[in-house]
């Protein structure tokens, strides 16, 4: 699914990366019985022990990114998208996984044919990879592309992990803590003989350890996942969240810390018909456990409560309805390109570091021509 920066940001900054949808068919929804990510709040916290120094992470001062690979266009045929990219003053390219492509193809192909621009993963799951391979993935990359790749790891879900690739989904804030201590080690070129809580490794050393350990930014939610990427990550890659919430998500996160946010973007001024459109792929999301848990945080509950019933109910379409308009307005970015990067300001004046853009490709909008009106350099 591609996406779109505007031209908007010199903005000061305090202090200064879909189908997985498909996992939300379950329970877990407020006020249903269900599985969710553990808050632990209170773990690993500085001064305690296995608490994490902290660490000063660059952040770039304007930064634009935008969702690959593109919905509709073969891998092979990328290299004109991604050079084009490039020449309309877009910085990064992130990636992710679920049911499509895997995280680091999409940006191996980059890493050749751009070598000016940063990539990043939004996300690689923790658990569907074993400790030593994903190690060797992320230090390939990061060869590739010296101090311009950054891993965003995360749980993923329930229906990726168990379903698809039959493995336990049990204890996703520990699976992640762990591994991405134990990346921290093995990138190093330490060797890596420890029993991390959630798994053990014996006796691993990467052969081909990168230069340096890139930035290793952790997918989060609510406070607990939010204060591990600012405790043991870089910094926190969000998601589906709208510009006033950024203020909350970057308080749990911790200052000088990169946050990443997936935004998703539709250039079209026919409000009726992206919201139609919207509502659907927000249905299949915001019924999934996590982000469930996440907007009755944020303190959306009393808007999603007839989404969430309904769909308790196996009523689909009525669910979808059920989503005010309000929320689908903060959630999906619509509007003219000019209104659009208005919106996208806001959620850097807010405290994003780096924007990834993704565009919705509703209402009859062309995601190349849609790519080219929200450049952040004039064409």
């Amino acid at each position: 699914m591609p996406l779109a920066c505007p031209n908007l940001l010199r903005v000061d900054r305090p202090g200064s990366p879909p189908p997985a949808a498909r996992a939300a068919h379950g329970p877990g929804l407020p006020g249903s019985p269900g599985r969710d990510l553990p808050g632990s709040p209170g773990r690993d916290l500085p001064g305690s022990p296995g608490a994490e120094p902290r660490r000063a992470v660059s952040i770039s001062a304007v930064s634009y990114g935008i969702t690959v690979p593109f919905q509709g266009v073969a891998l092979a045929e990328h290299r004109s998208w991604y050079q084009e990219l490039s020449e309309l003053g877009y910085t990064d390219l992130w990636s992710s996984e679920a049911d499509g492509t895997d995280a680091f193809t999409p940006l191996a192909l980059a890493a050749a044919w751009v070598p000016e621009l940063r990539l990043g993963t939004a996300i690689v799951p923790s658990f569907t990879r074993g400790p030593a391979l994903l190690a060797q993935s992320v230090a390939a990359l990061a060869e590739a592309a010296p101090r311009r790749f950054a891993l965003g790891i995360g749980t993923s879900s329930g229906v990726i992990v168990e379903a698809w690739n039959d493995l336990r989904f049990e204890r996703p804030y520990e699976r992640t803590r762990d591994m991405v201590r134990f990346l921290r080690m093995a990138l190093s070129g330490e060797r890596v003989d420890e029993q991390f809580e959630t798994f053990g490794v014996r006796g691993f050393r990467l052969a081909r350890p990168p230069a340096e350990v890139p930035p290793i930014l952790v997918a989060a939610l609510r406070p607990g996942m939010l204060r591990l990427a600012g405790r043991v990550g870089d910094g926190a890659i969000v998601n589906w969240l709208g510009a006033d919430d950024v203020p909350r998500v970057v308080a749990e996160i911790g200052a000088e810390r990169e946050v990443v946010a997936r935004i998703f973007v539709c250039p079209s001024e026919d409000a009726g018909a992206v919201r139609a459109q919207a509502r659907r792929l927000l249905a299949g999301y915001l019924t999934v456990p996590v982000y469930a848990a996440f907007h009755d945080w944020l303190g959306r509950g009393e808007q999603l409560a007839g989404l969430w019933e309904r769909w308790r109910d196996g009523d689909r379409r009525a669910a979808a309805a059920a989503i005010p308009d309000e929320v689908v307005d903060a959630l999906v970015v619509h509007g003219s390109a000019d209104e659009v990067r208005a919106r996208v300001a806001r959620y850097v004046a807010n405290g994003v570091t780096t924007p990834v853009l993704a565009v919705l490709p509703f209402a009859g909008v062309d995601q190349r021509e849609a790519i080219r009106q929200l450049a952040p350099a004039p064409t």
